[in-house]
């Protein structure tokens, strides 16, 4: 038999705290699809950013 409701939201909650910075409101203010797509590790879409687009947003985002 696996973890009770309450052993496994504890261990979730506890993992979006570490994880995503939630606290106790987010994570139980989320659905369980949001919480596993929040969990997820990214993963690369479309091409790379090239070096033109970079020194684009620099210029026009700059950090100081």
């Amino acid at each position: 038999m696996g973890p009770s409701f309450g052993e496994a939201a504890a261990r979730l909650c506890s993992a979006a705290s570490v994880l995503l910075g939630w606290r106790p409101d987010e994570f139980w203010g989320a659905t369980p699809a949001e919480l596993a797509l929040a969990l997820q590790a990214p993963t690369p879409t479309g091409e790379p950013v090239d070096v033109a687009t970079i020194d684009d947003l620099r210029r026009r985002f700059p950090d100081e």
